[in-house]
Formats: structure tokens, C-alpha cells, sequence
């Protein structure tokens, strides 16, 4: 399959973000906390972020690590969020949220689409733990929202790489599935191939160790190196990927 394929980068950090933005991505999800799945970032980061990218920013909107059940004072969290990115100039939101029975709480996300006004809309993984896969795309369809995030409901996108092609087919033109999870520029082509998805998530990440020469032996676990996304890793996915037809120049926000 040919056809131009839009990169997306999950960026931990602003230094992720830029790092991304040097190795050609096409657009950051900006978020915090990585090895919990992903929370949304700070309004600082978030600032300097806006400030500093010339490529579109989207910001992850999740309270907390966890389920994506969510309470009346962590939606409350969410639209403040959501309008704090507004007026920071994002260009769009990653939202989701389930109801206790893993269905789309498509109340909940009326809300936060609502909240969002011009802004694009993602429906991150939250998709993924959904009972009925065809079903929620339905509902995420009819919130209006632009793309969704899935690995097919699978571990990674390349194991739900033949369900991501199933939902891609079924969607048509009405919604974009991006695929997402566990991609590197080992893989990224044959997923790009066999679901058919347009759009890519990866992270992109290498460790960092710390400058740091003294250390307090007490604190272990205080003091970890840390991941970033790596230039040369979003080089080597956008070259993948570059493969299978002509690259994207800037991507509209949407």
C-alpha cells in the first residue's frame, strides 16, 4: 500500500518533544509519567512546549495512571485541563474514558469534546480495554473525534496488526486509526502494511543516565536514570516509513 504516513511521536518530556521534532516526526503527544501508561503533563511543560515546537502538539488529558473509569472530580480535572491547553494554543487533546462495563462513557466524552471547541480530538488506548472493539469505534465516531489510538486491543500494534486492518476497514473515511504500541523502526513498516493505518505512534525512547557524580546510596530508586525520545530512533522511523511513499510536509493541525 502506498500513500503518505504521518509519524506521531509520544514525547515524556519537552526534551522528548524537541528531540522528536529534530528526527522528523509530524506531531507530539506531549504527557508525563511513562511507565504508568501516561498522565497529562504539567502547564509548564505543556507552555514550553507550544513555545518551542513548530510542528502540531497534542496533549494527553488523563488524571491518573490506572483504569480509565473516571469520578465526577477527575472530570472536573479533565476539562480544566483541556482549557488550560486551549489557551496555551495546542492544537489538540487525547481523551478517553470507560464505563464500569467497558463501553465508551460517551457522556463523560461529550464533555470533554465539547470542552476542547476547534481542537483535534484522539481517543487514546483507553479504546483498546473497551469489551466491544467495532462498538466503541461507533461511539468514538459519533463524539467526533479525528483519530484513534489502538493496538488492536492487542499487547502491541504489530500482534493486533490484522484487527487494526479489520477497524480501519470498517471505518472507512469517517475516522483514522492510528496505530500504536511497541512500534520501532524494526516493525513499523509491515504494521504500516498489514493494518493499513496512516498514522504512527511511537516513543522512540533510549535511556538517559544521570550527569550526576555524587549519589545518596539511601535513596535508591530516587535518583533513576530515565528514558527520552532519541533523534536518531525518529530518524530511523521516519526513514522506515518513508519508504512506503512520499513524507508528510507540514501536517495541518486538525
Amino acid at each position: 500500500m502506498s500513500g503518505r504516513r504521518l509519524l506521531e511521536i509520544a514525547s515524556n518530556s519537552v526534551a522528548s518533544a524537541l528531540a522528536a521534532q529534530a528526527g522528523g516526526a509530524d506531531r507530539i503527544e506531549l504527557f508525563d509519567n511513562l511507565a504508568q501508561g501516561g498522565t497529562t503533563p504539567s502547564r509548564g511543560s505543556v507552555a514550553v512546549a507550544r513555545d518551542r515546537l513548530r510542528i502540531p502538539l497534542f496533549v494527553l488529558i488523563r488524571p491518573r495512571p490506572g483504569d480509565f473509569h473516571y469520578d465526577a472530580q477527575e472530570a472536573e480535572i479533565m476539562l480544566r485541563d483541556i482549557e488550560s491547553c486551549r489557551q496555551l494554543g495546542c492544537d489538540g487533546v487525547v481523551i478517553g474514558a470507560l464505563t464500569v462495563d467497558g463501553d465508551i462513557d460517551a457522556a463523560l466524552c461529550r464533555e470533554l469534546v465539547a470542552a476542547a471547541g476547534p481542537l483535534g480530538i484522539t481517543f487514546h488506548r483507553a479504546f483498546d480495554a473497551a469489551r466491544d472493539l467495532p462498538a466503541a469505534m461507533e461511539q468514538v465516531i459519533g463524539l467526533g473525534c479525528q483519530r484513534i489510538l489502538s493496538s488492536g486491543g492487542a499487547a502491541s500494534a504489530m500482534d493486533g496488526r490484522q484487527t487494526l486492518r479489520q477497524l480501519v476497514t470498517r471505518a472507512g473515511d469517517r475516522i483514522r486509526i492510528m496505530a500504536g504500541a511497541g512500534l520501532d523502526a524494526t516493525n513499523i513498516l509491515a504494521v504500516a502494511s498489514q493494518s493499513g493505518c496512516t498514522e504512527l505512534h511511537a516513543s522512540a525512547k533510549t535511556p538517559r543516565t544521570s550527569a550526576m557524580r555524587h549519589h545518596n546510596p539511601a535513596l535508591v530508586g530516587l535518583e533513576n536514570d530515565w528514558v527520552q525520545s532519541d533523534t536518531a530512533q525518529v530518524s530511523a522511523l521516519r526513514r522506515a516509513l518513508d519508504q512506503m511513499g512520499v513524507r508528510i510536509h507540514n501536517i495541518a493541525p486538525d
